[in-house]
């Protein structure tokens, strides 16, 4: 039977590839509302694939946002159930002139093809709805059950989307979820992403007289709302990079021995890191590695940071406002909330006298994931990828946020594998994102043999 995959999927793989330069040249970008009926476009277009892909009940689930396409085949009885989770919605194209072509016209260049959304993530969900409909054409049937949620905003943060699987539970009840939207270490460099950090945040503003007031007349006498920012911003960290603030670390899991073990063997040099990043050197807190900083220890940035005047030339001023926006990046067992009273209790201890120091909460907070290593689902994955690669997977963690991972454990109590065919220097989010051809045929079967090894184990809920 496999064979019979290997040749429906090579025989047809022009078709796919006029599809997926279809797909892309919808601009579903769910950020900008003038954007808002390309988004509903890209939903029917994935709707109408899903069906020829041989997906039963297929249906636009509302979420008071953009739809969540569903669809299922549940005629495996006894076998697991598969969430299978992505999205179809796009990062805005800007600075559109940086393109060498057209971003929503989709060009194949050099065996790889150009567009928005091309690798994040039409081209990985695309494979994969491919790859299963390649088992049902060949076989007749698939070895497990499959569910499908797809949705249209994940490039903002789900922000109703997610709310399904709190209101449709029974219809979304599964076993494991397999999560399209992943990433790997590099060409030919089978990954195991097996945690992705969770994020809060504040925003502080520190005021201090009514108004802009004249440097010379007042300078000296009051307090400087910048000079109390500054005061307040250094006190989140101490001198050797780690986070000050009382209690932020009593939660976090740590970096044990075998997982250290298995981190470190994803090649990496450090060198090449600082000299692609144009710095001096990596900073962070010590006793662990770069990549252990970035894939399983909490971190607290400043993103933004302002007031008084900012033109050219020179203004004498004391301001009346100083503005600090913080974004704190979590681990397991972290929680979003949490962080933001200590953060909150923080900056009432540390506002400097003089001053009416404020904080406003960031919406949008996102737990944590953390895969067990012993869950069943990994070793699936790995077998896979062997059978693929002859190799070994990597086993690595991600330092951004995918919220839906969380939120299937928590609300669905299934934990998510995350299996996608991308990689790190395809301009993802930035002018020229591409995707390899090479990896777009490869996805397709790799997702027909993945099923196929988790029809074979049984599945614990969290």
């Amino acid at each position: 039977m496999e064979s019979s995959r290997a040749a429906y999927l090579e025989s047809n793989q022009s078709r796919f590839l006029e599809e997926l330069c279809e797909f892309v040249s919808i601009p579903s970008v769910s950020a900008l509302p003038k954007h808002a009926g390309d988004v509903e476009t890209a939903a029917d277009w994935l709707a109408s694939r899903v069906e020829g892909a041989g997906f039963e009940n297929v249906v636009r689930l509302p979420t008071g946002g953009t739809p969540v396409v569903y669809g299922d085949w549940l005629h495996a009885p006894g076998r697991p159930t598969v969430l299978l989770y992505g999205h179809y919605d796009v990062q805005p194209a800007d600075p559109v002139e940086s393109w060498d072509s057209p971003p929503f016209a989709p060009e194949v260049r050099d065996g790889r093809l150009y567009g928005r959304g091309a690798s994040d993530n039409k081209g990985n969900l695309l494979a994969a709805l491919i790859g299963l409909e390649a088992v049902l054409q060949v076989d007749g049937s698939l070895p497990v059950n499959v569910k499908l949620f797809l949705e249209g905003e994940e490039e903002i943060g789900s922000p109703f989307s997610l709310g399904l699987l709190t209101t449709d539970k029974e219809r979304l009840a599964a076993d494991i979820c397999v999560n399209a939207d992943g990433i790997q270490y590099g060409v030919g460099k089978p990954t195991i992403l097996g945690s992705f950090r969770g994020m809060t945040g504040i925003e502080v503003t520190v005021r201090g007289p009514s108004s802009d007031v004249h440097s010379g007349i007042f300078g000296g006498t009051i307090h400087n709302p910048l000079h109390a920012m500054a005061r307040l911003v250094a006190s989140f960290h101490d001198a050797d990079g780690r986070i000050a603030v009382q209690g932020f670390y009593d939660d976090v899991v740590p970096v044990g021995k075998e997982d250290r073990e298995r981190l470190g063997r994803a090649p990496f040099d450090e060198q090449e890191y600082i000299a692609g990043l144009d710095v001096d050197a990596v900073f962070g807190e010590a006793g662990y590695t770069t990549n252990e900083r970035a894939w399983r220890r909490p971190t607290l940035e400043l993103n933004g940071l302002w007031g008084g005047f900012q033109g050219e030339g020179s203004k004498t001023i004391v301001p009346s406002e100083a503005h600090a926006k913080v974004s704190c990046r979590l681990v397991a067992n972290q929680d979003p909330g949490r962080i933001q009273e200590l953060l909150e209790a923080h900056v009432a201890k540390h506002a400097p006298p003089g001053v009416r120091v404020s904080v406003t909460r960031k919406r949008g907070l996102a737990n944590p994931y953390l895969l067990p290593l012993d869950h069943p689902g990994v070793a699936a994955m790995a077998d896979s990828y062997r059978e693929i690669y002859d190799q070994d997977p990597f086993y690595i963690g991600s330092g951004g946020t995918i919220p839906v991972t969380a939120a299937m454990l928590e609300e669905l109590g299934i934990y998510s594998l995350v299996f996608g065919f991308c990689t790190r220097d395809e301009q993802i989010h930035a002018p020229n994102e591409f995707f390899r051809l090479s990896s777009f045929a490869t996805a397709q079967k790799a997702f027909g043999i993945l099923i196929h090894k988790l029809a074979e184990i049984e599945f614990r809920k969290s």
